[in-house]
């Protein structure tokens, strides 16, 4: 038994991360392991629940799992903590089809409660139906409470209270209006100065909730027994996957403010394969010896004039990439390969590492978003697109490309998976899984 809970708004609002964060720290501070989790693809907020917690958050997301793996992650991962918490940044009832891939339906799959986050800066009496239909819309979706924020006074909260108590769900607190709570842009790289304004935020905001939201009654509610149970028809996939038979491989893998989003289930894949070492293009290490090379995703195009400057660096990569080095880029990873990189409309094209025939360039923080799926070398891949840069292909003769189809089954040529001898490139982040990535380069 412990508790686990899934932090739900009721419709997407940026504002709840805050509550979360808060609500996670306020956690430690008790003395808690806290495992966190991710429901759906979103890379930008485990980095805040690694800052709240200290661990590392595992995203958990029915696009890229079965029912089974999904069950299988959440038990491997929670195993050794005192509390899991899943934060679903979306509507709780919102999903990539309907209720598919929301944050209920992953209620139901792992038959924990959810806690309901409220904005109540414009809240009045018609949140009540609002909560008693959340409360009854699907049935194996248990509703433990709401916690609100954006309160303004503690008379406001009683109201809030009211309601709850006419639409039959507990309150569990409040977080209190505070205008110096805020958190750093969700375009921004993870600096020391971020990191440091994310602890200060978590730490802040854990102190005001602490005082006002009856986390003892919160953690009642919520424990449940665990491990999950595994829901029937049980398939193979909830297996471990067996240790691959090859000598013990040495992974380089970039790591610092401008690369910096990767699934963590992709690294502890890794670490089965082979010894990991992590580099920074950033601050122009030398590449590590290295059988493969992964460059996973961030904001590589505020850093662009820092990677120009280590030529020495990119000239390392260029000459691994030349000789036959595998290599592995997703999401802003790919820019490093580039020819060139431009921050602006009209501005200087930094020269990258010229491994792949791109030009890239930043047009008003244009932001590609969105699932994919692409059939590359008879692998069925998956992935999520996040970047907010263009890629020019200059010579696409060259490459083996495989251009990705969103949801609806489009395609849509802006977003690819391409080969350049073992340099494999994608715009999109996917999430490995059971798969052993060694065979896509043969």
């Amino acid at each position: 038994m412990k508790p686990q809970f899934i932090l739900s708004p009721l419709a997407s609002d940026n504002g709840k991360i805050l509550l979360s964060m808060g609500l996670m720290r306020a956690l430690v501070r008790r003395g808690m392991n806290v495992q966190t989790f991710e429901c759906g693809p979103d890379l930008s907020d485990t980095v805040c629940h690694a800052a709240a917690t200290g661990n590392a958050s595992v995203n958990l997301d029915t696009w890229y799992s079965s029912r089974t793996r999904i069950q299988s992650l959440y038990n491997t991962y929670g195993e050794h903590a005192d509390v899991c918490v899943i934060d679903n940044a979306a509507g709780l009832f919102d999903g990539y089809r309907k209720w598919q891939g929301s944050g209920a339906e992953l209620a139901k799959t792992l038959s924990v409660p959810v806690v309901l986050t409220v904005n109540a800066r414009t809240a009045a009496y018609s949140l009540a139906p609002a909560l008693c239909g959340f409360k009854h819309f699907r049935q194996g979706v248990k509703i433990a409470g709401v916690i609100f924020y954006q309160v303004h006074s503690p008379s406001q909260y009683g109201f809030l209270r009211e309601i709850c108590a006419d639409a039959g769900v507990e309150s569990l607190g409040y977080l209190p209006c505070w205008d110096s709570l805020r958190m750093p842009a969700r375009y921004s790289a993870l600096t020391s100065s971020v990191k440091s304004e994310l602890d200060k935020t978590a730490r802040q905001t854990a102190e005001l909730i602490e005082k006002t939201v009856d986390i003892d009654r919160l953690l009642n509610l919520a424990t449940r027994i665990f491990p999950c149970a595994y829901s029937l028809p049980y398939t193979s996939e909830a297996e471990p996957r067996l240790p691959i038979c090859r000598k013990k491989l040495h992974i380089a893998v970039a790591s610092d403010p401008a690369f910096c989003f990767f699934y963590r289930q992709n690294i502890d894949s890794l670490k089965e394969t082979g010894d990991i070492s992590f580099f920074s293009p950033v601050y122009g290490n030398d590449l590590p010896p290295a059988d493969m090379i992964y460059l996973p995703g961030g904001y590589p195009e505020l850093f662009a004039r820092q990677l120009h400057r280590w030529k020495r660096q990119l000239q390392q990569l260029r000459e691994y990439a030349e000789a036959g080095g595998k290599v592995l880029a997703e999401g802003g990873g790919i820019a490093l390969l580039a020819n060139t990189m431009t921050v602006r409309q009209g501005g200087t094209p930094y020269e990258m590492a010229g491994v792949l025939p791109f030009d890239i360039t930043v047009k008003d923080a244009r932001l590609y978003s969105g699932y994919r799926k692409a059939e590359f070398r008879k692998h069925s891949l998956r992935g999520y697109e996040y970047r907010y840069f263009d890629v020019s292909i200059n010579e696409a003769s060259v490459l083996q490309t495989a251009y990705m189809t969103n949801l609806k089954g489009t395609e849509t040529p802006a977003s690819f998976i391409c080969r350049y001898k073992n340099v494999i490139a994608s715009t999109a982040h996917c999430c490995w899984e059971d798969t052993d990535i060694f065979e896509w380069w043969q």
